[in-house]
């Protein structure tokens, strides 16, 4: 367990990494000991293998938050209450694989490919596997939502303290929904629009990955209004900055770095600001290899190198940085101006250059 913070020092990653990992594998440990029957483990050993993985960017912003916030003492509660979390982003990923019919998520296969291979290997007929894998990674997904909840629940926070953290969580979980439906509606329509791509990454991933986990940590410790306003502050450039790094690895990113594939954007039809930029600049030829490209199930590497042509010789690339610098400029800025405890503003610089300047 991570021990009691002394006021100069935030727990380093590796920590809270691996308390958050204890606090869920002692969780699933229980779930499978009191389940109705062992056939849960089906489930609960996919849910395990993607719980392995990941950054756990959530979690470290929800115990920097709780620092910021001005907290020390025991962890323990803002430790579980960081795993719910994780708990909370299977659930988003899993389903985000069933609606984009992803094949690898973190290096591995993605929970409905894993749960059709199981089936399969266990002597199911190989032309239900498909249907069996989504219907099952949809209730693999269900569950996690459902344990994230009972996790926050049993965190151990008094009741004020859960008062003020359940409306952050909810905004949190409707936004997330609001940033999916976007994004559902705009991949494959190919546009210049660059002011609705901002929009969706703004729902989908600036306020979900950075500005709530920041918000739900501050708000353990019974933050203030200027406080949580400072992480909002902070937050929402640097979601945008991390997820406009992010369109630009899965395109230009190394996939043994990335665990995922760079074509599966591509094949998609993601509305990115990148592809978003890149049309508005295209010349009518570009523009004409572009829309025949961009969104085909098919495309191979010959056909996706040619859209990253494009999208280099637009500038939409370079752009797209220029978007990612001033972004956690910024961030820094509202850090410079944040009622934060000094040791919490160093941890949260070091986060934002992680996090704009990553490959994985």
């Amino acid at each position: 367990m991570t021990k009691t913070l002394p006021g100069t020092r935030l727990p380093g990653y590796s920590s809270v990494r691996h308390d958050v990992g204890t606090a869920l594998t002692g969780f699933l440990d229980a779930k499978e000991q009191t389940a109705p029957g062992a056939e849960l483990r089906y489930l609960t050993s996919t849910l395990r293998g993607l719980l392995s993985g990941g950054k756990r960017l959530r979690s470290i912003l929800c115990v920097c938050g709780w620092q910021a916030a001005g907290a020390t003492g025991e962890l323990t509660a803002a430790i579980r209450t960081a795993a719910s979390l994780e708990l909370f982003q299977v659930f988003a990923l899993v389903h985000d694989d069933v609606m984009d019919d992803s094949d690898v998520r973190r290096g591995q296969p993605s929970a409905h490919r894993a749960l059709a291979t199981a089936y399969t290997d266990s002597g199911g007929p190989l032309g239900r596997a498909e249907a069996h894998g989504m219907g099952a990674a949809v209730l693999l997904g269900d569950l996690a939502l459902v344990w994230s909840d009972e996790l926050l629940h049993t965190a151990g926070l008094d009741p004020s303290r859960l008062a003020q953290v359940l409306p952050l969580v909810a905004d949190m979980r409707s936004e997330l929904m609001y940033g999916q439906l976007l994004d559902l509606q705009t991949t494959g329509r190919l546009t210049g629009d660059v002011e609705t791509a901002l929009h969706v990454i703004r729902y989908k991933t600036a306020k979900y990955t950075v500005e709530r986990p920041l918000q739900i940590g501050a708000a353990l410790a019974g933050a203030t209004q200027p406080v949580l306003d400072a992480c909002s502050a902070f937050g929402i450039p640097l979601g945008e900055a991390f997820q406009l790094r992010d369109d630009l690895l899965g395109v230009f990113g190394d996939p043994v770095a990335t665990g995922k594939s760079i074509l599966d954007d591509l094949r998609e039809g993601k509305a990115t600001v990148l592809m978003a930029l890149a049309v508005q600049r295209a010349s009518p030829t570009e523009r004409m290899t572009l829309r025949g490209l961009v969104g085909r199930s098919d495309l191979d590497e010959d056909q996706a190198a040619q859209v990253r042509t494009i999208l280099d010789s637009t500038g939409a690339r370079q752009t797209v940085e220029e978007m990612i610098t001033a972004r956690r400029d910024a961030a820094f800025a509202a850090l410079n101006k944040a009622p934060f405890p000094e040791a919490a503003t160093a941890q949260l610089r070091q986060i934002a250059l992680a996090a704009t300047e990553r490959q994985t």
